[in-house]
């Protein structure tokens, strides 16, 4: 009778340790910028992203980011306007669009995608926002914030806006396991 119940003591201190082992809270945005719409989104809880598109990350520097599902860092422009990409000829040679490749039917809730108008290309949109990547990033080493206008794409909650105007590096980054 005492091999049955440790075996299930057992089991249960396994799961426990291993949603801990794989869980972890959200890191803090150590950014020092006055923006108001930082503090907004570094004091609510901020839904993850995570599809065939776009996937959320986490670092100690910038907090929650989106990447494709490589896991390279997506930015937004600020010159762009909700559908509207501004980002055109030598612009697009160090921000290229996140263009689409599958179908562009039946996407998740906040990903779209617009039809840009220099080159008729189809082009990812996270609320509303096209997505650009930036050409001096190494796979998942993000070094474009806050250059040119551009900030590392941050997952939203409905009220809020989180982008971010500071400019910082980080190779730390792990994926969250939250579905938005």
């Amino acid at each position: 009778m005492k091999k049955p119940i440790a075996g299930v003591i057992i089991l249960i201190i396994l799961i426990v340790g291993g949603v801990l082992a794989f869980h972890k809270p959200p890191a803090k945005n150590n950014n020092n910028s006055t923006s108001s719409n930082n503090s907004s989104a570094s004091q609510a809880q901020i839904p993850a992203v995570n599809n065939a598109v776009v996937l959320t990350k986490t670092s100690s520097t910038l907090g929650q980011y989106l990447t494709d599902p490589a896991g390279r860092a997506l930015y937004t422009y600020n010159a762009d306007t909700s559908g509207v990409s501004n980002c055109t000829g030598s612009c697009l040679s160090s921000w290229p669009a996140y263009q689409g490749t599958g179908s562009t039917t039946g996407l998740p809730n906040g990903i779209s995608t617009i039809k840009r108008t220099d080159n008729s290309q189809i082009q990812y949109t996270y609320n509303g926002m096209p997505l650009y990547y930036f050409v001096n990033d190494s796979g998942t080493t993000v070094t474009g914030n806050g250059i040119e206008n551009f900030s590392v794409a941050k997952p939203v909650a409905a009220s809020t806006s989180g982008s971010s105007n500071s400019s910082s590096s980080s190779n730390n980054s792990s994926s969250s396991a939250y579905p938005y």
